[in-house]
């Protein structure tokens, strides 16, 4: 099978393979002629990972099958640090069955990654009747879940009148976070019933790593169903995080 991928900009490789290593230690990149795309649990199986790109997204994209890319995100990630701004990725499977990643900038850099042979049963997308959709600005919700873990370990989403609420308290305080229309941060919001639902901020903490990728962040919930957070990518890529509700005692 052949594979060769060139991205116009490794720095979103860089900040999109740091956030996935943040949730999961291994898991299979599958690419396809249409793309490339990974589902995965996180150890604990309180989170999911689903990650799509189609192949319109790369600067070239060569691949004449399908071909399962197992990776250890840790050292994908210490390679991934290596890329600065201005460079060019290349990711290439080998014919010995390496993961190639390839810099080209002032230098052409090339690492080697043993592609690891995992479980090929792929995960079914969740099937979840969210009763609340909201657009808000990526940064807005970062610094929202920061203020969040001053006073708690875990966070409510809560709907107000056409606005989103972030609630968290403990013996250490409170803090409430209101997203609106005027303000700027919530761009739209379509509420078909009111809801609440508690999530953990470790974990919530973690996806929002993926800011960096995109300036606007699509919040789905239900009242104490699981959330669903995606980050729309250049090219018509998606990143899409799903986290099981905390349910209170």
């Amino acid at each position: 099978m052949t594979l060769k991928l060139i991205f116009s900009e490794a720095k979103q490789w860089k900040y999109l393979v740091d956030t996935l290593s943040r949730l999961i230690d291994e898991a299979s990149f599958i690419a396809t002629p249409e793309g490339l795309r990974l589902r995965a649990l996180d150890p604990s199986r309180i989170a999911m990972v689903d990650f799509v790109m189609p192949s319109e997204a790369f600067e070239e994209y060569l691949c004449d099958g399908e071909v399962r890319i197992g990776v250890n995100f840790d050292e994908f990630k210490k390679i991934m640090k290596r890329g600065s701004a201005k460079d060019k990725l290349e990711l290439e499977v080998s014919e010995e069955r390496r993961l190639k990643v390839r810099f080209r900038g002032r230098a052409v850099r090339t690492f080697s990654l043993p592609i690891l042979e995992l479980g090929a049963e792929e995960l079914p997308t969740p099937r979840i009747s969210f009763t609340v959709e909201a657009k808000l600005l990526s940064d807005a919700v970062k610094d929202a879940i920061k203020d969040a873990e001053i006073v708690s370990d875990y966070v409510k989403f809560e709907t107000g009148e056409e606005c989103l609420l972030m609630k968290a308290s403990s013996d250490r305080g409170s803090v409430e976070v209101e997203f609106t229309r005027d303000s700027g941060s919530l761009i739209e919001i379509d509420i078909k019933e009111p809801s609440y639902a508690a999530y953990s901020l470790d974990y919530l903490s973690d996806m929002m790593k993926a800011y960096q990728l995109s300036d606007i962040l699509t919040i789905e919930y239900a009242t104490n169903k699981p959330l669903a957070l995606t980050f729309d990518l250049p090219g018509g890529g998606r990143l899409t995080f799903y986290l099981a509700p905390r349910m209170e005692a």
